[in-house]
């Protein structure tokens, strides 16, 4: 989510079993059942409602880049990064606070040079912004 020049990044949760505490972008898990049409499209704004109360119906989300991922749990992931631009109107807040703890809206050079953002976050941001 990027508005003005500056990419909105969570901090998760310190319950969550994967990067606690680190920031990142929003994120999840397809349901099992919502396989389909535009399930990654689908997953990304069901996300972003649930995580930090934004709708996004009918705004455009555009591919970053994807990779793949073991967690510290063994668990492989594969990662989809979804840009999209905040609406103008939308506050976020912290539906889930287990979830995410707090937010930051930050410039890519901040995003560099933050030692709560991991590589993986780094990379993220600057592939949306090229």
């Amino acid at each position: 989510m990027h508005r003005d020049g500056r990419w909105l990044l969570i901090e998760r949760g310190a319950q969550e079993s994967h990067a606690p505490g680190v920031f990142a972008g929003v994120g999840g898990k397809v349901e099992p059942g919502n396989a389909g049409p535009d399930v990654l499209e689908q997953t990304a704004r069901r996300e972003v409602a649930e995580e930090i109360g934004v709708d996004l119906t009918g705004i455009g989300l555009r591919y970053v880049e994807s990779a793949l991922f073991v967690t510290d749990d063994g668990d492989q992931v594969i990662n989809v990064v979804l840009s999209a631009s905040m609406p103008a109107d939308a506050h976020p807040v912290a539906v889930s606070p287990d979830e995410v703890a707090g937010f930051a809206w930050l410039t890519l050079p901040e995003v560099e040079t933050n030692p709560s953002c991991p590589p993986w976050t780094v990379r993220s941001i600057r592939a949306a912004a090229a």
